[in-house]
């Protein structure tokens, strides 16, 4: 059952209780994850966080640490499963689902007792009727006592009757069902971020910061980075967000000359839509970067000498290109931005391949952290495969990131999102180069049949 006042239905009913919460392995859930615990802990509510994959692993979770627990609360899990199905609770468990994930199973939608959905009213669009999906089971028990009189064997026959009705009635019913359960689950896709659900909830309660703003900037920005909401959708999530940036960093001059050097600042502003650029080359950036590197086809000689040819009419020295972004002449990285827009239009290039309308943060007077930047290296951290560390240590490592202080979890985390940028592209070259991809009409796939070591893509990420 969608729920209308988060904290009245939500958040005031798991007071003075033992919460359990079970977390996806993304960045949005990482993030909306950080934000419930910020106010859980302002509340001194006892919690336990178990990440998750799969529904064995959920199912697993759920079992391990329901002992004693009434309320459990989902993250970007349990929307598209029958949760009470899977997990057959105890009438006295209550299941929040914060999930961004769509269709939601129509079970969820309409368990007004056990569920709880945490999500926006507009989100939930094509949701079939009650009466089209549920039904009371209407056929009478035929057997009784049969009578001896003259008029028995009428009676019979009109009972016969009324069940073969009502059979073909319910055969009739049992298709549409059919037809509209599967009219709504043949596409997938992602509602509003569950990070920006939390946020706002907290917002509603008066106890938003600026550390909390920023969290919800990454997990809308993670959906957008990793092709789950189109752009209009992220533009309006970014909008509403842009509103909480002004009101948490607007500050006079006075003011700045006084802010402590570990203060968080946030600025909205219309970034590079290249991965990593501040932490990496701007050549690197421009070849591992999705958008330029297949306008540009840099896996081929061709593309390589036509990416050469962008730089030289942008009058970009290809020995500055080619350095750390943060050490290339000042003047020459204050107008990339612009001499890219000049250039674009003749390399197939579009404002929406190039700027991308987005926040940036800066603690103290540290280098400024795109939101983007910030997903990548958060997610290439989820996706480790060390074989000594376990999940929950690569979710821990993640958390670490989202903490400002932890400025050394981050750079190890876009080194890493560099590795796996770089390793995704060269995949692609092989793939190409050996004809694996296969047409199959309307789509192109491939088989892999060896995942390199160094290849730590997730499904999401796998694009090209």
């Amino acid at each position: 059952m969608l729920i209308k006042d988060l904290k009245r239905d939500f958040y005031d009913a798991i007071q003075h209780q033992r919460v359990l919460i079970l977390v996806a392995f993304d960045v949005d859930a990482l993030c909306a994850c950080r934000i419930l615990q910020y106010l859980l802990q302002c509340d001194h509510i006892l919690y336990t966080i178990v990440p998750v994959s799969g529904k064995e692993e959920l199912e697993k979770a759920f079992v391990d640490n329901s002992e004693g627990v009434q309320h459990v609360v989902m993250i970007n899990c349990g929307a598209t499963i029958d949760v009470v199905e899977l997990l057959q609770p105890d009438e006295t468990v209550t299941f929040y689902i914060c999930d961004s994930h769509r269709p939601v199973e129509v079970s969820n939608m309409y368990n007004a007792v056990q569920v709880k959905l945490l999500m926006k009213a507009d989100d939930l669009t094509d949701v079939p009727e009650f009466d089209e999906v549920f039904r009371e089971d209407d056929e009478s028990d035929e057997s009784g006592n049969e009578s001896e009189d003259s008029d028995g064997l009428s009676k019979r026959r009109k009972m016969t009757d009324e069940s073969i009705a009502r059979r073909q009635d319910r055969r009739k019913w049992e298709e549409n069902r059919n037809k509209v359960i599967f009219d709504y689950t043949k596409f997938s896709s992602y509602g509003t971020a569950a990070s920006l659900i939390m946020f706002e909830m907290v917002w509603k309660m008066s106890k938003d910061t600026n550390d909390l703003v920023w969290l919800a900037v990454i997990g809308v920005t993670d959906q957008f980075v990793h092709f789950k909401t189109p752009r209009d959708k992220y533009m309006e999530d970014v909008m509403a967000l842009q509103s909480h940036v002004s009101r948490h960093n607007h500050r006079g001059e006075e003011d700045e000359s006084l802010l402590s050097v570990n203060c968080l600042r946030i600025v909205f502003d219309e970034e590079l839509q290249l991965s990593l650029y501040r932490h990496w080359s701007l050549f690197d950036s421009l070849c591992h970067s999705i958008n330029t590197a297949c306008k540009f086809r840099v896996w081929t000689l061709k593309g390589q000498k036509r990416l050469h040819e962008f730089l030289a009419e942008m009058g970009m020295p290809l020995t500055q290109c080619k350095q750390q972004y943060t050490a290339m002449d000042s003047q020459l990285r204050t107008s990339v931005k612009t001499m890219m827009q000049e250039h674009m239009t003749k390399y197939g290039l579009t404002m929406q391949d190039i700027v991308l309308p987005s926040f940036w943060a800066q603690y103290g007077y540290k280098t400024k952290l795109c939101a983007s930047d910030v997903v990548l290296a958060c997610a290439a951290v989820l996706e480790g495969v060390d074989k000594n560390k376990s999940a929950t240590d690569y979710f821990l490592d993640a958390q670490d990131i989202l903490q400002r202080s932890n400025t050394g979890w981050l750079e190890k985390g876009v080194v890493l999102a560099k590795r796996q940028l770089t390793a995704l592209v060269n995949q692609v070259q092989t793939f190409l180069d050996m004809h694996q991809v296969i047409s199959a009409g309307p789509f192109l796939y491939v088989f892999v049949q060896e995942v390199c070591s160094a290849l730590l893509c997730s499904q999401s990420k796998v694009v090209f």
